[in-house]
């Protein structure tokens, strides 16, 4: 066994929790380090609130006295908070939250110096920018970036950091981050939906997209896991021969939670909590040392910054217990990686879910409108909902039999289906007032009561209706859920523009009733989304072979399905909804298919470097010694040793066997990747790494597996699956 491993797993076994106790009640550490409206009441007069509020909820500017007015405030707040510095908190490109943090601080001569946050400070700064993802948008000698302050998610001390959300732009105006595209598609599903919703209730003058994400993640022994390069470069284990014992028995699913695990989850929940992350449920997942986290729904721009700060202060916490935490969708080969669900919905100002039915067949005709418009929104861009959940890492993880599988389908149950059948199957032409009567009462009358039954949740579906949302099953556990949230919004909000201008087309043509037209219009669209709608065994060979007959896509790598977001359809469809231009887009493309492309570059260099100065030379030494065994029986039992080594010798044989392949196998990966990496193109790189250079990856694992279940334990390097899985 190697020093570090054998280190590793004395300072595991000596491990103990670190006692957390809970001296407040939840309630009362809940956003006590946020600027929030609570804060802000104390805090501000009354004009600078008003001001906040009406840049929140109505999107007027702060003028710049008010600003000055908020700075000196919120800085008075933070410092009564500990906080003695400040930073604009943002989210480029990188999958990572960033923050350059500046000090309350100024000198003002004769050696004297004050606290100083001014309103300039608060709304906008100027970073140092140019290595951020870009796309093409800069060149290095245009590194100006600017990042300007979001009202809409509050400020927070973080540690002693007065944390201020922003967005990220550069100096173009192009967005250079997840949360403008994102702030952008949440404007306008607002408008559409709103302009919806007013068929049914004047009174809405706002929705909000709410957003309830599940981050599912691993817990590893920090010392188990600084004894596996692959873990520490890339997240996941690039080999490693599989336990003996997996999660075959189901018995870690939902099962007590290990002491240790808890006292981690516990000290996050706490800070989890002071930082208003409103974490609700946590559990066992189905792998060994998998978990998950909840929280209750928010509104979908906070409830994105919340899971990027909750993953932060995952990893901090995680240090403090000597845990690594893992998000890669798929860190260990043989047991279940990790999504992260993505609840969506739609919420009224006057406190209605539109996704949720009601007790009137009215209520249920609203219903129905934002139900069957999104299932018609997910059916007519199913490729950029497949390409915003793409990724190296996420390749691993979709189409496995814990996963959804690549082809993008919704699951809405067997009743939901028969009350869209029913609909579409009345009269063709202008429905008749008897059958109106008929479909109001007997059928969309019934929505409650049919859903109380209605709980099968489909595990194989990418995106499922789970009775008062939809459910984006195939988001990656690495991803920023603004990803996804941004073209999801986008496409039920060119879906419900269009809608309503059919509704008032339809009334005005034929000049019915609104009901009339939208029951018309309605019954039209689930005729068309009708092939998006599967209720059945998401990983069979069938699925395959009828989504292809339905024309549905099936891109099952990240250079396939990446290729929609450029297409014609997406960059029209961003343009005229006033998400982002045809440059920000192709921007885009271009970082994340540079992503992959590094992604596997890195995973080929660990795994060459593992295998040949690891793996390689412990086979070697281990080879060696059976060697000397086999020497020694030859002196004693002369020409009849070959029967007694009969085994040490199989031994020798398949050890050199597989370093011979192995040898080989790196070789010709390295001379592959030499030849990606020539290319100039993006594309065609990306898909070099994914077609010639990917493929090595399996073959050379198979062999350094089969050496570590040959080898002496006491001789091999890295920490086995079983202590990374079972030690708690």
């Amino acid at each position: 066994m190697s020093v570090l491993r054998f280190k590793a797993i004395q300072e595991t076994m000596n491990r103990k929790p670190i006692i957390i106790e809970e001296k407040v009640k939840r309630s009362e550490l809940f956003a006590a380090n946020v600027f929030n409206e609570t804060a802000m009441r104390q805090y501000l007069t009354k004009e600078a609130y008003d001001s906040v509020m009406d840049a929140i909820e109505k999107g007027t500017k702060i003028s710049r006295s008010i600003a000055n007015q908020i700075s000196a405030s919120m800085k008075d707040w933070a410092i009564s908070k500990g906080a003695t510095h400040f930073t604009h908190w943002f989210q480029p490109l990188t999958g990572a939250t960033a923050e350059k943090h500046d000090a309350f601080f100024e000198t003002i001569g004769n050696g004297a110096a004050i606290e100083k946050f001014g309103g300039g400070e608060l709304v906008q700064q100027e970073p140092d920018a140019s290595s951020f993802p870009n796309g093409g948008l800069r060149n290095t000698f245009e590194a100006r970036g600017y990042t300007a302050w979001d009202p809409t998610s509050p400020a927070f001390v973080y540690g002693t950091t007065l944390c201020i959300p922003t967005v990220f732009v550069a100096y173009t105006g192009e967005a250079l981050d997840y949360k403008t595209p994102l702030l952008r598609a949440l404007q306008e599903v607002d408008k559409a939906a709103t302009a919806v919703a007013k068929y049914f209730d004047k009174n809405v003058t706002k929705v909000n997209a709410t957003l309830g994400w599940e981050q599912e993640y691993f817990l590893i022994d920090a010392a188990l896991a600084k004894s596996r390069p692959d873990i520490s470069l890339t997240g996941r284990t690039l080999l490693g021969h599989s336990s003996a014992k997996g999660q075959q028995l189901d018995d870690h699913y939902f099962g007590t939670i290990p002491s240790r695990v808890l006292s981690f989850m516990r000290d996050l929940e706490q800070e989890c909590l002071v930082l208003g992350i409103p974490v609700k449920t946590r559990h066992n997942e189905v792998a060994p040392n998998q978990f998950e986290l909840a929280p209750i729904f928010e509104e979908a721009n906070l409830a994105v910054d919340h899971n990027a700060l909750l993953m932060d202060v995952m990893k901090k916490v995680a240090e403090r217990h000597s845990f690594k935490v893992l998000f890669h969708e798929k860190p260990f080969a043989g047991v279940n990686g990790s999504g992260k669900h993505n609840n969506w919905s739609l919420s009224t100002n006057t406190g209605v879910n539109l996704l949720s039915p009601g007790k009137t067949p009215m209520r249920n005709l609203e219903f129905l409108t934002f139900f069957i418009n999104t299932i018609k929104a997910v059916n007519d861009y199913e490729e950029l909902l497949r390409a915003s959940i793409a990724s190296a890492s996420n390749d691993h993880r979709l189409g496995a039999n814990e996963a959804p599988p690549a082809i993008i389908s919704v699951f809405i149950g067997s009743q939901l289906s028969s009350v869209l059948d029913e609909l579409e199957n009345v009269t063709k032409g202008k429905i008749s007032p008897q059958e109106m009567t008929d479909l109001k009462l007997n059928v969309v009358g019934k929505i409650p009561e049919i859903l109380l039954d209605n709980t099968d949740r489909n595990r194989t579906s990418p995106f499922a209706f789970t009775g008062n949302k939809f459910e984006f099953r195939a988001v990656g556990s690495m991803a920023n859920c603004a990803n996804a949230m941004t073209v999801l919004n986008t496409i039920v909000a060119k879906q419900l523009k269009e809608f309503k201008i059919e509704v008032d087309a339809y009334i005005k043509k034929h000049e019915v009733k609104k009901d009339d037209a939208i029951f018309n219009v309605l019954r039209e669209y689930i005729k068309a989304s009708k092939r998006i709608r599967f209720e059945g065994n998401g990983y069979g060979k069938e699925w395959e072979k009828e989504a292809k007959k339905r024309k549905l896509s099936n891109y099952k790598t990240t250079p396939e399905a990446l290729k929609s977001k450029i297409s014609k359809s997406t960059i029209n469809l961003y343009e005229e909804m006033n998400i982002m231009n045809k440059v920000e887009v192709e921007a885009r493309y271009e970082i994340e298919i540079e992503e992959y492309t590094l992604r596997l570059q890195i995973e080929s260099r660990v795994l060459g470097d593992l295998s040949r100065n690891h793996i390689v030379p412990t086979a070697i030494k281990y080879q060696n010694i059976l060697i000397e065994n086999v020497k020694g029986l030859k002196e004693i039992y002369g020409e009849g040793f070959k029967k007694v080594a009969k085994e040490q010798m199989s031994i020798i044989e398949g050890i050199s066997l597989h370093i011979e392949e192995i040898n080989k196998q790196v070789l010709e990966m390295i001379e592959e990747r030499k030849k990606a990496n020539s290319i100039n193109d993006s594309e065609k790189r990306a898909n070099a790494y994914n077609k010639n250079v990917k493929p090595y990856f399996e073959s050379i694992r198979y062999h350094c597996d089969k050496l570590e279940f040959l080898v002496d334990d006491n001789l091999w390097p890295l920490a086995k699956y079983r202590e990374l899985l079972f030690t708690r």
